[in-house]
Formats: structure tokens, sequence, C-alpha cells
């Protein structure tokens, strides 16, 4: 009877979307303010109906029913309680109910708070919500039906057993609430170009979602790499799969957005640019998904095996991105140009970014799409990896990242490069003395990570020069948000140099009681044993760690064997230090009691999570300060 309620709230929710976009539609032609007023209820009504289908899903999956599809194919009545509720979006049908269900509350959100934009430019904006929800609404009733039912079956198949961590429950909503928000940013976009409202007002509108997309994508990217780090058992945080670049193209698109938004709210300029990126970002949400969601990978981040799944995403794909493009070439002369500005300032420098951005955006699609393209083309498999990306978007992201601290030292408008270099003498001594540090007491770097190593200091110490003689105290929020983010940055640039120049690695055949050296530590294998889990059975090694200095602890990696489904997973053991982490893992079992096991000494390689929590913290510090500034609920005039 749930399922049925969920499915009856889902079909009601598309007619409201349906009846959403009619009546604005009919609202933009002028048809009669009982269509206008019509318009935010429904928004509201479709996003209340959209939430009950979900939580109806959340209902079946707790109560183990298996005589619903999803549940049946997705999880097991003894699975722990966590990995049932994770488990409603641990699948394709549920991931896209989630979807649907946030962008619903986007929806709704838009129409209740949002009273900045023109009533019109709402209108429209509200519209193209529409549009894009129904398109996801057909494609879950007709083709993904997250209720169906099946007879006969008494208990199911469980979840995938690289599923059942806990990242499962907070990793994969983030993301989707990063895509959305840029559906979000996308609507507005369309809506201020269908009313030729392409103002600073309407960017001050728009950036509270840009900026809040880009902090769950920031999360999402950070703790998916470290699941995958702790979980997968191989002992990187960045394999540039192609379902991981999914997730980082939207990310680079919205990195572009936000300042080119910025640009527009602050100083009135970049307004043709800024709406070009909207569609860019939101075309790479629609890439990520279909992805992910086609079959068209296979991979432990994608849930799809149905073709024609993948054929209808990527026909959602063209009609959103086609249609937006079309009425961006029809309306692109109606957007007035803005104010201009030297290319010697902070305008021209975020242009720099952003361009530079772009360019990193294009290198992983090719790399990522390019496999597929000619596969599907001529049957021929091949893969392009690390070596790949960091030959070409290594360089680019460092010299992103140096031209991202001069940013905020130039004036708007106009600045004089002379002066850009003495605001910048502080940063370029340090960025030098750490070269000649390195290259006199750090051996043979290589030189990348010896080159990221160096600008991670400059960019630093930049990053804090906007506090300098200022006030903290009257700081206003969205400058220190700024400062955290650039810093972060810095932070994650050094954890991967550091990783990447310092770490050492073994593998090796040991026995119990043999001993291996593995960077500064002398680990002993005391023993192996069975361990029984809630639902797997664990096979345990027991690993003694000592440093030079006599101090000792226990690690204890093991892997898990799984009935249901059948599958052999990896669980590292690991220890955090100030300065890195030593990583174990337990490998096959070989002839005379010999396991194989494989050793990492990390050095701070935790700087990369920790950069990527300051990035995200400083862009919701910079969230908040700019809602307070520009003013919630109130038309803004100006800052």
């Amino acid at each position: 009877m749930i399922a049925e309620f969920g499915m009856a709230a889902l079909w009601i929710a598309a007619a409201l979307a349906l009846l959403q976009f009619a009546f604005g539609t009919l609202s933009l032609r002028g048809r009669g303010v009982h269509y206008s007023n019509a318009v935010a209820p429904i928004a509201v009504a479709q996003a209340a109906l959209c939430g009950i289908a979900f939580l109806s899903l959340v209902a079946v999956f707790m109560r183990s029913d298996m005589s619903v599809l999803l549940v049946a194919t997705n999880s097991h009545s003894a699975k722990p309680w966590l990995y049932k509720f994770a488990g409603t979006w641990g699948n394709h049908e549920g991931s896209m109910l989630l979807w649907v269900a946030i962008l619903g509350v986007a929806g709704a959100t838009v129409a209740l708070f949002e009273r900045s934009l023109r009533a019109d430019t709402k209108i429209a904006t509200l519209t193209a919500q529409a549009a894009i929800a129904l398109g996801f609404y057909v494609f879950l009733l007709f083709a993904s039906n997250p209720f169906a039912r099946i007879a006969g079956v008494i208990e199911g198949q469980g979840l995938n057993p690289l599923l059942q961590d806990p990242g499962l429950a907070f990793h994969p909503p983030t993301l989707y609430i990063g895509y959305v928000g840029m559906s979000a940013a996308f609507s507005f976009a369309i809506g201020a170009l269908i009313t030729r409202d392409v103002t600073p007002n309407f960017a001050r509108a728009m950036r509270p979602w840009i900026l809040g997309a880009w902090i769950f994508l920031t999360i999402g990217i950070t703790a998916g790499s470290y699941w995958a780090y702790y979980e997968l058992g191989w002992g990187g945080w960045w394999f540039w799969d192609p379902v991981e670049n999914a997730s980082l193209m939207p990310w680079l698109a919205a990195t572009a957005l936000l300042h080119s938004v910025t640009v527009l709210a602050t100083r009135d300029a970049l307004r043709t640019w800024t709406i070009m990126l909207s569609c860019v970002a939101f075309s790479m949400s629609m890439v990520g998904t279909f992805l992910v969601r086609s079959g068209i990978l296979t991979s432990v981040h994608s849930f799809a095996v149905d073709p024609k799944r993948g054929i209808f995403i990527l026909a959602l794909l063209a009609i959103y991105i086609c249609g937006a493009l079309i009425l961006f070439a029809l309306r692109v002369g109606t957007v007035a140009e803005g104010k201009r500005f030297e290319s010697v300032s902070r305008e021209g420098l975020l242009v720099i970014n952003n361009l530079l951005l772009s360019v990193i955006l294009v290198v992983v699609m090719v790399g990522t799409l390019y496999p597929l393209v000619l596969e599907a083309f001529t049957g021929q498999k091949i893969s392009v990896g690390a070596p790949f990306y960091n030959s070409t978007a290594g360089p680019l992201a460092l010299a992103l990242v140096g031209f991202m601290a001069a940013g905020p030292l130039l004036r708007w408008r106009h600045d004089e490069v002379r002066q850009l270099f003495q605001r910048l003498a502080v940063p370029i001594g340090v960025a030098a003395a750490t070269l000649i540090g390195l290259i006199l007491f750090a051996g043979d770097v290589p030189p990348l990570p010896l080159l990221g190593l160096v600008v991670a200091a400059g960019v630093a110490v930049a990053s804090l020069a906007p506090l300098w003689k200022r006030n903290l105290r009257r700081t206003p929020l969205f400058t220190w948000g700024m400062v955290l983010a650039h810093l972060g940055c810095a932070v994650s640039i050094a954890g991967m140099a550091s990783d990447s120049a310092f770490m050492k690695e073994l593998l090796v055949p040991m026995r119990v009681g043999e001993t291996q050296n593995v960077g500064p530590f002398r680990v002993t294998f005391e023993g192996i044993k069975q361990v029984p889990g809630p639902n797997y059975d664990a096979l345990q090694a027991t690993l003694r760690a000592e440093k030079t200095n006599g101090d000792g602890f226990i690690l204890k990696p093991a892997l898990h064997r799984f009935s249901t489904p059948p599958m052999v997973t990896n669980e590292a053991g690991i220890r955090t230090f100030w300065n890195g982490q030593l990583y174990l893992v337990v490998g096959d079992e070989r002839p005379g009691n010999v396991w194989v096991m494989r050793m990492w000494w990390k050095p701070f390689i935790t700087l990369i999570w920790l950069g990527g929590i300051l990035i995200a913290f400083g862009g919701t510090l910079s969230l908040i300060g700019r809602v307070r500034r520009d003013g919630l609920g109130r038309r803004t005039k100006g800052l």
C-alpha cells in the first residue's frame, strides 16, 4: 500500500509540474494575472508530493518490503538499518527519485523566498524549473519506476558491498544537491534571457544558488575521495575514473560560474559570459547524470545497466541543452554589454581564471568521453589514465592557482602591474624560499610535485593578504570566506604534491612473525584470524607498527567476504599522524601460509581533505555573508 501511495504522489507531482509549466507559459505570454499567481503555489505543492513519494520509498526500504522490485534487488532483511536507509538511493531508480525530490524542494524554495527578482523573471525561472522536472518525471514514470511490484520474492539480493559504508549516507545526496543547484542556476539564466533581465540584481538573486551548489559539490567530491581512499584499498585518493570525473566537471564549471556571477553582481560586467557558463554548468551536471545513470560505464559508482535508459537521459540532455543554446543564440543580442574594465584588473584576472578553468574542463571532458565515443563507433577499447591528466591538467591547474593568488590583490576596473608585483613580493619570496629549501633538503623531487609545493606555499601566504591591515572583527564574512577557500586550495595542493613526492610504497609477501620497513615504521605481521561481521565474514590480520623511537600500535586490515551478493572487499588499516598516514592492506594468501601485504607511508596526505573542508567552509561563510549583505526576501538595488 505504501508503494502505491508513493506512486500516486509521483503521478500527481508530475501532473502539477505540467500545470506549472503551462500556467507559467501562459503568464509570460500575457494571458492574465491569475495564471501567474498560481505558479508559485503549484511549485510548493509539487515539491510536497515529490517529497512524499521519496519518503514512501524510504519506508518500503526500511520495512524490507520484498514485494517492491527495487527493494528485492538492492536490499536484504539482514542489512543494518543505515544501509537500508541509504540503500534507498544506492541504486538507479532511487537515486533519480532523490534527484527529482531535491529539484522539487529547490523550486519550492524559489517560489517561497525569492523576492529580489522581477515578478516576470521569477515566473520564467519557475517555468524553466518545471520543464526540467517534467523530463525527469517522465523518465521515472515510464522508464525507471521505483515502485514496481514483483511476486514470489522472499529475500532480497542485497546491496553492493562496496556501497555498504556510512559514506553512502552523505556522499550521493551532497552531489545531487550540487547538481540540482546547477539546475536552479540554469533556470535563473533561462528566466533572465526570456524576460531580458540579465542585470546585477538578477546575478545577486542567482549567486546564493550557485554558491550553495558549489559548496555541496565540494563536500561531495571531498567525501567521495576519502571514501574511495579508505574503502577500495588501493591506496589512492583519485583514480581519474570516468564517474569521478563526472562530478569534477560540474565543479569546474560551477567554480568559473561563481566568479563570473560575482563580477556581474558587483561590477555589472561579464553578462553574456555568465549566462553561457550557467548553460555549461548545467550541461556538465546532465553529462554526469548520463555517465553514471545510463549503463554506459561499469563502475562501483554507476547503477543503471539498461541502455534504453541511457538513450532517454541522452535525449533529455539534448532537449535541455540544445533548447538553451537556441534561446541563447536568439536572445544574446538583447543582453547589454555591461561595464568595461582594463585587462590589468581584478575582473581581467577573473576572466583568465575562467578561461583556464574552461580549458581544464575541456581536457577532463575529452579524456572522459573520447574512449566512450571511440568504442561506440569503432569497437576499440582504450583507457585514459592518470599520466594523461597529470601531464595536461596538472600544469594548467598550477597556473590557475597562481593567478588565483594574484586576483584578490588587484583593484577593480584598473590597476598597475608594478603595484601588483609589489603586493606579491612576500608570497613570491616565500615561494622562492620553499623552492630553495626543497632542492637543498628534500632530495630528488619530481618537477610537477616540486612546483606544486612551491605554488602552494606562495598561494597560502597570498590568500591571507586581503586580511592585512584590516580590522578582523569588521571584515565581512564573504571576505573571510574567500580567504579560507583560497587557503584551502593551497592546503589541498600541498597534500597532493607531498603524497606524490614523498610517498613510500611496499608490496611484499609475509609470514606470521616477519617484519618489513615502510617509511619511518617497522611493521610486524603478528597473525590472521576469522572474525564474524553483521552481514559478512572477515579475515582480519594483526599488524604491529613501531616507529624508530619504539612507540608501537596495532592495525587490523581485513578482507570482508559477503554472501549476498557474493563479493570480497578490502578494509584498510589506517593510522593518522600530524605528518601523514600509515596505510596497510592485507591481500591474497599464497602457498606456505604466505600473505601479500601492501603498505604505504603517505606524508601529509590528510592535507588534501583538510583543504577540501576549508574550501567548503569558506564557501559557507561567503554564502552567509552574501545573503546578509544582499538581503533575503526583499528587493536589492546595489551593493
